[in-house]
C-alpha cells in the first residue's frame, strides 16, 4: 500500500469517533463539538469535556493542518525538508479525571507529510500513549503497560516493544526536575523517515496503538472512580499536575509544533489540567503514599 492521505485521515476521524464514544458512555456527560478552521490552510474538530461527572477536563482533537513552511519543531532534526510544503494530520487526547485516583492519560497518534514540486514526498508516522498516576496501584500500572506491549508486538516483538517503552521513559521526563512525568507507556517518532519501514508496517503500528487506548485505559479508571479522597489528596494532584503542565509548555513537541503552525491555540493548550498549584521546595512526608508515587513508580521499571 502507498501513501495515502485520504485513508489515513479517514482512519483518524474514525478512531476520534470511537474514543468519544466509549468516554461519553464512561462519564455520562457529552463532550462538546468544536469544529474549526485553520487561516493557513487546514482546520480540525476538538472534542472536550469539562465539568463532567468523572472527567474534570479532558480532549480528543483531530486536526489536519497545511502549509507552505515546514515549523522549526519539524526540522530541527531534518534540516534537509526546511522550505518544503506540508500536511500534517492525527488524534491527540488528554484527561483528567477529578478523582486523584485515578491517573492522568495522555494519547496521540500523528502523521506528517513534506512535499516538494519534482520530489517524492518523505512521511512519517508518530505518537504513543502514557499514564500519569498520583497515587499508583501496580496493577494499574502493569494493566497499561501489557496493553501498550500487545500493541507493539506484531509489529517488531519483544525488541521493538522496548525500544518504543525505553523511548517513552526518556521522552516523558522533566530534566530541570530530574524526574519522571509519569509511568511512561509508549512512544515513537519519524517511523518511515529514513525509508527503511514500509508504509503498511508504520500505519499498521500507529493504528494498533490508537486501537488500543480504551482497553488500556478505562478498566484501570473503572477499578479507581468510586475511591473515596479528601482535601490531601486532592492537593497532591494539583501539585503533581504542576508538573504535566511544565512538561507540556517547555518540552512537548506536539505543543511546540501546534504553536509554530499557528494552530488553534484553545485546541493545542486543551490538554492542560483545569486546577493545579506550584509549591517551594516542597517534598512529600517520608513513608506516606505520596512519596510511595516517587520513590516506587516514578523510576523506569519492566512493568509488562
Amino acid at each position: 500500500m502507498d501513501l495515502d492521505l485520504g485513508t489515513i485521515k479517514d482512519y483518524f476521524t474514525g478512531l476520534q469517533g470511537h474514543i468519544v464514544g466509549a468516554l461519553e458512555g464512561f462519564d455520562g456527560q457529552p463532550f462538546r463539538c468544536d469544529a474549526w478552521e485553520r487561516p493557513g490552510g487546514g482546520g480540525g474538530l476538538t472534542r472536550v469535556i469539562e465539568g463532567g461527572d468523572f472527567f474534570e477536563r479532558g480532549g480528543v482533537n483531530f486536526s489536519h493542518v497545511m502549509g507552505a513552511g515546514m515549523p522549526a519543531s519539524a526540522t530541527a532534526h531534518r534540516p534537509e525538508l526546511a522550505g518544503r510544503r506540508f500536511e500534517a494530520m492525527g488524534v491527540s487526547l488528554v484527561l483528567h479525571p477529578r478523582n486523584p485516583y485515578c491517573p492522568t492519560v495522555h494519547m496521540n497518534v500523528r502523521c506528517f507529510v513534506a512535499l516538494a514540486d519534482g520530489k517524492a514526498p518523505v512521511w512519517w508516522f508518530g505518537g504513543g500513549m502514557d499514564l500519569t498516576p498520583y497515587y499508583a496501584f501496580e496493577e494499574d500500572v502493569r494493566h497499561f503497560h501489557a496493553a501498550c506491549k500487545a500493541a507493539v508486538l506484531p509489529f517488531g516483538g519483544e525488541t521493538e516493544y522496548r525500544r518504543l517503552k525505553e523511548w517513552c521513559d526518556d521522552y516523558f521526563f522533566l530534566k530541570h526536575r530530574n524526574e519522571a512525568r509519569g509511568v511512561g507507556g509508549l512512544f515513537f517518532d519519524d517511523l518511515g523517515a529514513d525509508g527503511s519501514t514500509p508504509f503498511d508496517s508504520a500505519f499498521g503500528l500507529t493504528r494498533s496503538v490508537g486501537d488500543a487506548f480504551i482497553d488500556a485505559y478505562l478498566p484501570i479508571a473503572s477499578r479507581r472512580r468510586e475511591l473515596p479522597w479528601g482535601e490531601r489528596e486532592r492537593d497532591f494532584q494539583a501539585y503533581r499536575r504542576g508538573r504535566y503542565v511544565e512538561f507540556n509548555l517547555v518540552f512537548d513537541r506536539g505543543t511546540l509544533f501546534g504553536l509554530q503552525s499557528g494552530g488553534r491555540t484553545e485546541s493545542i493548550l486543551m490538554s492542560m489540567p483545569p486546577e493545579v498549584k506550584w509549591r517551594y521546595d516542597w517534598h512529600p512526608e517520608p513513608g506516606s503514599a505520596e512519596a510511595r508515587l516517587q520513590e516506587e513508580f516514578l523510576v523506569p521499571r519492566d512493568w509488562a
